[in-house]
C-alpha cells in the first residue's frame, strides 16, 4: 500500500476539507469557507502563509462559491508569494495580450471561450493533451501562484486537469533524474505575437518584474526545478512553452521534451480532475505542477485568472524529491 502524505494544513485544519488524490488536489467543500473572510482574519497572515504552503504541497487546493471580488483576488495572489518570500519586485503578472480595462486592470487574464487569452483550439486536428502547461514559463521570471475563478459555466464539460510535477518527478528512474538535473530548457511564447496582431494590440510591457520586459516573449529555465516553499524536485517542462534543451542536440532534445511531455499527460493517477461549479476558485503552484482544459463544451465559459510572479527558477541540488522528502513508500512495495 501507498502510505499516506503528511498534513500540511496548519490553521487551515479547522476548516472542512478532504484530498482529492494521494498526489494532488485539496479541496475545502463547504460554502461557509470563504476566502474573502480569511483575508480579513484576526490571524490572516498566519491563514494564508498556511494556504500557500498547502498548495505548494498539494499542488492545487479548490475552493467552492466564493464570493472573492477581483481586487481581493488580486491582493489574495500578491500575499501568498510575499508570505512565503517572493523577491520584492515580482508582482502580478500582466499578461502580454491582455487588455487592460477599468474594471479589471492588466492583471487580470480573462479565460474565456470567446475571448479574452485563451485562445481556440481546432479540436479536429489536435490532441486534447496538447494544451498541458504550467502559466506564463516564457518569462524570465514566471508565476509562483495562481488564482482562478469560474463565473460563467456550460451546462456540462469545461472541467480542468492538473498534474503534479513532484509526482512526475519521482517517477523517474534515479539514473534519468541524474541525466536531466542540471540540463536547461527554452521556453517561448512569442506566438503570442500572431493573436495581438490580429486583435489589433502591443503586447503589454513590462509585465510585472524588472526582468519580464521587452518584446522577446523567450526564457531559458532548468529542466528540473526546485520549489522553493517545500524544497521538493519537480519536473518542469511542457508541452506547450517548452521548446529546446539547450545541451542537448536537436533529435535528443525532441526525444527526451516527447518523452517528459507524454510522461505527464499520460500518468493519469498524478492528475487532479476538477468539475467547476459557479464561482468556485482553484489556487495552483505553477513552479511544480501544469494544467489544461478540456475543451468537450459549446456554451460560453468565462472566468477571471490573476497570476503572481515568484522567483527566477533554480534547480538545488541538494534539493529532494517529494517522495524521499516525506518518505512516501513507492507504489507496489511494501
Amino acid at each position: 500500500m501507498t502510505s499516506p502524505p503528511p498534513s500540511f494544513l496548519g490553521s487551515l485544519k479547522a476548516f472542512e476539507n478532504y484530498d482529492a488524490t494521494p498526489h494532488i488536489g485539496t479541496i475545502f467543500p463547504n460554502k461557509t469557507v470563504q476566502l474573502s473572510a480569511l483575508l480579513k482574519a484576526p490571524n490572516a497572515d498566519e491563514l494564508l502563509k498556511d494556504l500557500a504552503v498547502l498548495v505548494s504541497h498539494r499542488g492545487v487546493v479548490f475552493f467552492t462559491e466564493q464570493d472573492l471580488e477581483i481586487e481581493d483576488q488580486k491582493l489574495l495572489a500578491t500575499r501568498l508569494g510575499e508570505l512565503t518570500g517572493k523577491p520584492e519586485t515580482s508582482k502580478l503578472h500582466r499578461h502580454p495580450i491582455s487588455e487592460e480595462t477599468a474594471e479589471l486592470g492588466g492583471e487580470v487574464s480573462v479565460i474565456s471561450s470567446v475571448a479574452g487569452i485563451a485562445y481556440p483550439v481546432d479540436q479536429r486536428s489536435t490532441l486534447a493533451s496538447r494544451s498541458w502547461h504550467a502559466d506564463i514559463t516564457f518569462e524570465p521570471v514566471p508565476s509562483d501562484y495562481a488564482i482562478l475563478k469560474i463565473h460563467t459555466l456550460p451546462p456540462i464539460g469545461g472541467d480542468t486537469l492538473w498534474a503534479s510535477g513532484y509526482e512526475a518527478y519521482d517517477r523517474l528512474s534515479p539514473a534519468y533524474q541524474k541525466f536531466l538535473e542540471g540540463l536547461t530548457a527554452v521556453h517561448d511564447g512569442n506566438f503570442f505575437h500572431e493573436f495581438a496582431r490580429k486583435k489589433g494590440i502591443s503586447i503589454l510591457d513590462p509585465r510585472g518584474s524588472p526582468e519580464n520586459t521587452g518584446t522577446d516573449l523567450r526564457a531559458v529555465h532548468p529542466v528540473i526545478r526546485t520549489n522553493p516553499v517545500t524544497g521538493f524536485k519537480s519536473v518542469f517542462v511542457n508541452r506547450e512553452f517548452t521548446k529546446r534543451i539547450v545541451e542537448l542536440s536537436f533529435d535528443e532534445s525532441e526525444h527526451v521534451l516527447s518523452y517528459l511531455t507524454r510522461h505527464i499527460s499520460e500518468n493519469h493517477d498524478l492528475q487532479v480532475r476538477y468539475r467547476w461549479h459557479k464561482n468556485d476558485i482553484a489556487i495552483w503552484d505553477n513552479r511544480s505542477n501544469f494544467h489544461n482544459v478540456t475543451r468537450d463544451y459549446v456554451d460560453v465559459r468565462i472566468g477571471n485568472r490573476v497570476v503572481s510572479l515568484g522567483e527566477k527558477p533554480f534547480f538545488d541540488p541538494n534539493s529532494k524529491s517529494r517522495r524521499e522528502a516525506l518518505g512516501l513508500t513507492v507504489p507496489g512495495q511494501k
